[in-house]
Parts: structure tokens; C-alpha cells; sequence
């Protein structure tokens, strides 16, 4: 099965995470749909509205085999509040399919129930809303199982290249990496 990825905007998204991931996920040749909560366009946390490709009630939420959740404030907890995103988390980690989050949006991996033992990082800001969970500083993106997460917008390529090198494979996440011109730890 070909890997369809789906990653909802609510209002008060972090712009930099959505577009940065969307942009190196799209360049790996990756089938990326982007949903609003609802029809129209989506204003991020700083002001800058996107048009989603559809909202969710459009879409057939079951063809989907990975999410990737942005953070931004109220976005992420936007997202934590929608049962339809929360049912999605919830069935793909079910399926050991890839449930990702950055920033704020460990949040919705939260409150979708899917935080287990396994290590995750957030943004410093909601640390205290995840206690309990095995929180890491670093490094800056964690993969546990099929989770993966983040910290922020500066985080966001490394984030979406270790993405494109689970879904797509690491060669292909390698000539990203070398064409944008990202370094290398």
C-alpha cells in the first residue's frame, strides 16, 4: 500500500512546521493531502492563511496511513478537541502506522491516548501538560515505534527529513537533505 499522508490545519497553526513539512514531504514525491477543520481558508498563529486541499468532512479518512499533526497555539489543542483527528490518531497507531507531532501537537497524540512508555520531545511550553509521559530534551526530533516527534519551528526540516526517510527511505531523505542545502549533525 502506497503511503497517504494526511496533515489537518486548524486555526492558530505554527506556519513554519505546516508549510516546512508539507513542502519536504511534497518534494519526496510523497502523497500529501492537507485538511481544515472546517471549509475555508486556515489562519496560522501568525496571520498567514493557507488554503487547505479540503476540509475534513471532504475527505475519506480511513485512505489515510500517516498523519502529521503541526503545533502552533490554539491549533494543536484545536486538533486535541476534534474527534475525527483524535479517531484517525487512534486507528493508525493501532496499525503501527506513523502518528507524528511537533511543537505543540503532542498534545493531540495525548489526548488521542497513544503516548505510551516510549520517549517523545514537545516544545518547552506544553512540557508541563505532558507530565507523565516519557519527555525528552533531546535530541530534537524522537522516533518511538511509529511516533515521532519534535520540538518547533526550528526543528521543522530536520522533523520532515526524518519523516521522508521512514515513508520514503533514507537515500531519498539524503538527496533532499544535500539539494536544500541542510546540514548534517
Amino acid at each position: 500500500m502506497s503511503v497517504k499522508i494526511l496533515v489537518p490545519l486548524a486555526e492558530g497553526f505554527e506556519e513554519t512546521e505546516a508549510v516546512a513539512v508539507i513542502d519536504v514531504l511534497r518534494r519526496a514525491g510523497l502523497d500529501v493531502t492537507t485538511a481544515g477543520l472546517a471549509p475555508g481558508l486556515v489562519r496560522g498563529a501568525h496571520a498567514i492563511a493557507l488554503a487547505p486541499d479540503a476540509s475534513l468532512d471532504e475527505l475519506d479518512l480511513s485512505t489515510f496511513t500517516a498523519v502529521v499533526l503541526p503545533g502552533g497555539l490554539p491549533g494543536a489543542r484545536a486538533l486535541a478537541a476534534d474527534e475525527r483527528v483524535l479517531g484517525l490518531v487512534r486507528r493508525l497507531h493501532a496499525e503501527g502506522r506513523t502518528t507524528a507531532a511537533i511543537c505543540a501537537a503532542p498534545l493531540v497524540l495525548r489526548a488521542a491516548g497513544v503516548l505510551g512508555a516510549a520517549p517523545i520531545t514537545s516544545h518547552p511550553s506544553v512540557r508541563a501538560e505532558l507530565e507523565g509521559t516519557a519527555l525528552r530534551d533531546e535530541p530534537r526530533v524522537i522516533v518511538s515505534g511509529s511516533v515521532v516527534t519534535s520540538q518547533g519551528p526550528g526543528t521543522a526540516l530536520e522533523f520532515a527529513l526524518v519523516l521522508v526517510g521512514l515513508l520514503a527511505g533514507p537515500e531519498r531523505a539524503r538527496e533532499l537533505q544535500r539539494a536544500m542545502l541542510v546540514r548534517s549533525d
